[in-house]
């Protein structure tokens, strides 16, 4: 079967733009719907695919988060080129980090930062969801049940620096937390793992805006945006946006 990778997506409309980011192993249809429920609502929104996201899993192994960084920073960019002076950005997971990150390094109306990891997560962990993303992608390209096992094994036998790279990357964003000072919105899922529950409550305490919250939704995994609270996640974070100072000319 043919893959049709995943694409970014633009939604242009008013002055507010939002930068939307997905995960490690996402893709831009993970804050689709988000996007869209925004842009109904006057918003300017753009989420940006990362390299090697919508390819294989032996792609994604050889490529640098950084590289992933960059595409964050150049989606920011596209934003402010088209004329966007004031810009807030959104992110799940690993997105979530690169929020926070553009937070400290970039003029940012507010950040939200959703199910973001900045402890407990090893090496394995992330090439668990390699692995599953990995399972995932063969299975829809059709690949008999054998072989999708046979190439799992050889995925074991890759390298896996890029792996401590991203490691490393989530920890030193965890470590500059009091560098942001724009409004922030911490939001986690109950039902996602211990350590992403861990992540969200130290980011909300170490950051430094006095302009800040954090919400658990309870029901909720760890892609809030596609979970059965989504509707919930959507309203606080135009909420979050509204109340924003975006000095509008």
């Amino acid at each position: 079967m043919k893959m049709i990778p995943p694409q970014p997506f633009t939604y242009e409309a008013g002055t507010r733009a939002v930068l939307l980011l997905h995960g490690f192993t996402g893709n831009p249809a993970d804050v689709r719907r988000l996007g869209r429920y925004l842009h109904a609502r006057g918003y300017t929104c753009h989420a940006p695919l990362y390299a090697g996201h919508g390819g294989t899993a032996e792609e994604l192994l050889t490529l640098s988060p950084y590289s992933w960084w960059r595409d964050a920073e150049r989606g920011y960019r596209m934003l402010h080129d088209k004329g966007y002076a004031q810009i807030a950005v959104a992110g799940v997971s690993l997105g979530g980090v690169f929020a926070l990150q553009l937070g400290m390094e970039y003029p940012t109306v507010g950040v939200i930062s959703m199910c973001a990891p900045i402890r407990g997560k090893s090496a394995d962990d992330l090439f668990e969801r390699i692995v599953g993303y990995a399972r995932s992608y063969k299975t829809f390209e059709g690949l008999d049940p054998d072989v999708i096992a046979a190439d799992i094994e050889e995925l074991h036998l890759l390298p896996r620096r890029q792996l401590d790279s991203l490691q490393q990357l989530i920890w030193r964003t965890g470590e500059q937390l009091d560098k942001i000072e724009v409004p922030t919105a911490v939001m986690q899922g109950g039902r996602d793992q211990a350590l992403y529950l861990d992540s969200a409550a130290a980011i909300y305490e170490r950051i430094a805006s006095i302009h800040k919250s954090y919400k658990v939704y309870p029901e909720s995994g760890h892609i809030l945006t596609l979970g059965p609270e989504q509707e919930e996640v959507f309203a606080d974070v135009h909420h979050f946006l509204e109340g924003l100072d975006w000095r509008e000319a």
